[in-house]
């Protein structure tokens, strides 16, 4: 009986060592591959996050540094905002407003001159870092971009010719039924389209082709911004504007939507600076463009 008692415990003896030594084996074995499991979902969030942290810290401004360009999209038909100068090169007010930008940056100014109604769709597809182009504060545009700070007034004005005008004054009552010359995608287009009953509105790439045609009696008038009204009147005898103002608008520079906060801390910063030497620099190419020294109102 004692042997058997003897046996008994020393098989089971037997098993607990066999168990003890195994067990450290299979925890050992489960334990790498729930690291494994654990580890690549670690990483990757925290990859993501570091990503995303690396984007938001570097932004746009990081980029334009590295690449060392800053590029602006416009439409140099609209003086004395912009305009080609006698070397058939971009200039005007928001040029040197952007070459101010591009040093704040320590970088060059590339200026790209396209359409008009072409500007958002090239900003929002990469083409430039943002627009200046007398481009006006709208609820609309705000949908597809944001804006800098304002930093000049302007209104929609009437343009007619001296002798015979075929529109009476700058109503919307006198407009109506008429033949107007817009400028495509600007707000006096908009405003024609949208508030002027029964006209026939003819677009044009630039209001300065629409002035041409007003001139040639192909319009009975042309609704344009204020400043590039009087241009095109101080370079054309036939043609007379309106005092009389149908809207009344704010300009401002445009980025990307949601994508541009740190340029657009910078270009505000730039537009701040330079607060008391807009109007002077609006008289000076206003006075360039039109060959004139009168009084930019």
């Amino acid at each position: 009986m004692k042997k058997i008692i003897a046996l008994v415990l020393t098989v089971l003896m037997a098993v607990a060592v066999f168990a003890a030594c195994s067990a450290p084996e299979t925890a050992a074995s489960e334990a790498p591959s729930e690291a494994v499991s654990a580890e690549p979902s670690t990483d990757a969030s925290e990859s993501a996050e570091a990503t995303g942290e690396g984007a938001a810290a570097g932004g746009l401004v990081d980029k334009i540094k590295e690449a060392g360009e800053l590029v602006l999209l416009t439409n140099a038909q609209f003086p004395p905002y912009e305009y080609l100068g006698d070397d058939n090169q971009p200039t005007g007010v928001d040029i040197e407003i952007a070459q101010k930008i591009a040093d704040e940056l320590g970088v060059k100014l590339t200026v790209v001159d396209m359409d008009f109604d072409g500007l958002v769709p090239a900003l929002n597809g990469g083409k430039g870092d943002f627009i200046a182009a007398g481009y006006t504060i709208t609820e609309e545009r705000q949908q597809s971009v944001d804006f800098s700070d304002e930093y000049a007034t302007s209104n929609q004005m009437v343009i007619v010719t001296k002798d015979d005008p075929k529109v009476a004054g700058a109503t919307v009552e006198d407009l109506a039924g008429k033949t107007i010359g817009v400028q495509l995608g600007t707000t006096g287009d908009l405003f024609v389209s949208d508030e002027v009953e029964g006209a026939t509105v003819k677009q044009y790439k630039s209001a300065i082709e629409a002035g041409m045609d007003l001139a040639n009696g192909k319009l009975d008038a042309v609704v344009v911004d204020k400043l590039p009204a009087q241009s095109i009147v101080a370079n054309n005898d036939s043609l007379t504007v309106y005092d009389d103002v149908l809207t009344t608008e704010q300009y401002a520079m445009a980025v990307r939507k949601g994508e541009s906060d740190d340029l657009l801390e910078v270009i505000n910063k730039v537009l701040a600076d330079m607060k008391g030497d807009i109007q002077d620099l609006t008289q000076k190419h206003f006075d360039q463009y039109s060959g004139t020294s009168s009084e930019a109102e």
